[in-house]
């Protein structure tokens, strides 16, 4: 029994042990892992932060009506230039029928009053030719004639002025003719023949008849998350890229940011603006959407590496490469690191242009020879 016992342990202790020498041989027989290697280049690193957004007019000059009425003339459409006091429009007047009879019955009234006066003043003036009164009295009533006639010329122009906007004497200054109040391009014209307007008061925004605005002064406004304002700051420079002018970057310079943010999908979003520096050989469109990169920190022409192969000590978590020394031998070198991007990341100190970075992504050597 303890003959059988022996045998089975020496037999399972020989298997265990051809078992280990087949592992070990087909270990070493395995092809060495091979790993690439990468120099460092000559880069500009720019740190920056993105914000979408669309180029506007810096000043956009909406044209409202001083009276209500229907559009019965339009002379500009969009991308017109006009000079201000140009002509933009022409409206007809649609009186109010209670404002018309209030006017016509302090026309009635004026004149009576104006036909009493006239009569007062010719009694007064016969009384004077006799000496009957002194030339006091006489002055009185010719002002209180005067006033008659002042006030029943002036219902009169009210009346034509409700009935038809305009009046004798008034010329251009007429509330019917719509002019441009400012220089520049005409962006839009919302209105057409036949449309009705009303006029800007008060209590009323009114109708716009026109947009006119500089489209040599633009600005980029956008709209930037809460986790980049605290890195931005006023007079950063600015990248900006329109979505419909493919290969054109325009120069800006941060002007605005809000000081308040504004909800938005579930995110806090505060308003920027920059104003470009235009290219006069280019025609942006106002409205044309547009992404800003907000330039943080600009490092130019420096020594980089991808931030891939960088690697951090455990106990001090200081920046160290393996930096080969021959083949497939390297050696560790701490580096001193600067301004990245997120993919490439300034090396200050610690190799060169010269040396072969160990890229920690192995491959084999069949996948090498292919």
């Amino acid at each position: 029994m303890k003959k059988s016992v022996t045998i089975i342990i020496l037999i399972s202790i020989f298997i265990a042990f051809g078992g280990s020498m087949y592992y070990l041989y087909q270990k070493n027989a395995e092809d060495p892992i091979l790993y690439q290697t990468e120099k460092p280049t000559t880069k500009t690193i720019v740190r920056k932060a993105v914000a979408t957004g669309s180029i506007l007019p810096l000043e956009e000059v909406l044209i409202k009506p001083n009276i209500s009425g229907v559009i019965e003339e339009v002379y500009v459409e969009g991308g017109d230039y006009v000079k201000s006091g140009d002509l933009i429009a022409k409206i007809k007047v649609v009186p109010n029928l209670n404002a018309l009879n209030d006017a016509r019955n302090s026309i009635d009234e004026t004149k009576i009053a104006l036909d009493d006066q006239r009569r007062n003043f010719e009694r007064q003036s016969i009384l004077f030719n006799k000496g009957v009164i002194s030339k006091v009295d006489l002055e009185r009533a010719q002002v209180a004639y005067d006033q008659a006639k002042q006030s029943y010329s002036a219902a009169n122009k009210r009346y034509d002025i409700i009935k038809t906007g305009t009046t004798k004497g008034y010329g251009n200054t007429a509330n019917t003719l719509i002019r441009a109040t400012v220089s520049g391009m005409v962006l839009e014209v919302p209105v057409e023949v036949g449309n009705q307007v009303i006029e800007s008061n008060n209590f009323n925004e009114g109708t716009t008849i026109a947009a006119i605005a500089d489209v040599d002064k633009m600005i980029f406004e956008g709209k930037v998350d809460e986790s980049e304002v605290g890195r931005i700051k006023e007079d950063l420079p600015l990248e900006i890229t329109v979505g419909a002018l493919e290969n054109i970057t325009f120069d800006a310079v941060l002007d605005y940011i809000a000081p308040k943010g504004n909800e938005e999908n579930g995110a806090i979003q505060f308003e920027i603006k920059g104003t470009l520096k235009k290219q006069d050989s280019i025609f942006i469109r106002a409205g044309l959407s547009a992404n800003a990169s907000i330039i943080l920190d600009r490092a130019d022409s420096v020594l980089s590496v991808k931030e891939a192969l960088v690697q951090f000590d455990p106990e001090t978590k200081k920046p160290f490469l393996e930096v080969a020394k021959g083949n497939q031998d390297f050696e560790r070198r701490d580096i001193e690191l600067g301004l990245s991007d997120g993919i490439f990341v300034e090396v200050k100190s610690g190799i060169s242009l010269e040396d072969e970075i160990k890229v920690w992504n192995a491959v084999d050597s069949n996948s090498f020879d292919g």
